[in-house]
């Protein structure tokens, strides 16, 4: 679970660097708090800050789930793909919010992997 815990906290890291990422845009265009709008890249920065929370709402605990249940291991390569895709996606989305596709499907299938089988370990556990 070494490893799981390892994940955890580069997300968690990654979520921090995306939140000061939004800090630098919003004083790049004068964007002054509490507005969450006016410049478009500021905008994009603010989005993907805000998709990662939401994000980790649910990665969070499937990550742990899963690594419990089925296998740390596999628990912690599908937490770095999750990862790996919200550093895509936040490059993408900022370039072009269209392309923001790649780490999208990247970082939702680890998702969707760490969901269903933590489910189904569980249920397993269970039955």
């Amino acid at each position: 679970m070494h490893w799981i815990a390892v994940v955890t906290l580069l997300a968690l890291v990654e979520y921090l660097v995306i939140g000061g990422l939004v800090g630098q845009a919003r004083g790049r265009y004068g964007i002054k708090a509490p507005a969450t709008s006016g410049h478009e890249i500021f905008e994009r920065y603010f989005r993907v800050h805000q998709n990662t929370m939401e994000q980790l709402v649910v990665f969070l605990p499937a990550l742990w789930l899963f690594g419990h249940y089925v296998s740390p291991g596999w628990g912690a390569l599908l937490g770095l793909g999750f990862v790996v895709g919200r550093v895509l996606y936040l490059r993408g989305y900022v370039e072009n919010p269209e392309h923001r596709e790649l780490g999208f499907g990247i970082g939702f299938v680890a998702l969707a992997l760490l969901v269903i089988g933590a489910l189904l370990g569980a249920l397993r556990a269970a039955l």
